[in-house]
């Protein structure tokens, strides 16, 4: 084994280094999904391309994060919890809602935590389930989450879609009582 002196091996690591800096390799090509088929993002229009700089990547950790007991339920579990409606709280026609979630639905949570807090009857429909999915085409539902909003006589009066919709149709209430 021959030893090297210190300046060999500092020109050594010169040398190293000057050529990682003078490395070159090629494009990759990253393909994703687009209206329905897989396409390689250079060869997306201008909008397309546009949008896919805002998606954000989601992975099994995350939507785990959010599941427990009440969001593992299916149709045939619905919990059903019926809350005397104190008269500060809803409107007399406001009755009972429906909200339709899915487990890795990354905006069904606040949307969940916000029903949470409303006094209603309510039931929680997983779309996940083929007896919810069949709820939810009945219904004309086709993104999760959707709070359908029902009078007495269990006709809908309202749907909310984010935390934002179900102040509008819930706080008024609260400011009339």
């Amino acid at each position: 084994m021959t030893e090297r002196t210190l300046e060999q091996v500092e020109s050594e690591i010169a040398q190293v280094k000057n050529e990682l800096n003078n490395v070159h390799g090629t494009q990759t090509e990253v393909y994703a999904r687009i209206v329905g088929y897989y396409r390689a993002v250079r060869n997306w229009n201008k909008g397309k391309a546009d949008e896919f700089t805002h998606r954000k990547m989601f992975t099994l950790e995350d939507s785990n994060r959010f599941d427990n007991a009440e969001t593992a339920q299916t149709v045939k579990e619905v919990k059903k919890e019926t809350v005397a409606k104190p008269a500060a709280a809803v409107s007399d026609e406001i009755a009972s809602y429906d909200i339709f979630v899915r487990k890795t639905c990354p905006n069904c949570p606040p949307v969940k935590a916000y029903m949470a807090n409303i006094k209603l009857t309510g039931n929680m429909i997983d779309v996940d389930t083929p007896e919810g999915l069949s709820t939810a085409a009945s219904l004309g539902v086709f993104a999760a989450p959707t709070v359908i909003v029902y009078n007495a006589d269990h006709k809908e009066i309202a749907r909310g879609h984010n935390v934002e919709e179900l102040t509008a149709i819930f706080e008024p209430a609260v400011v009339m009582a």
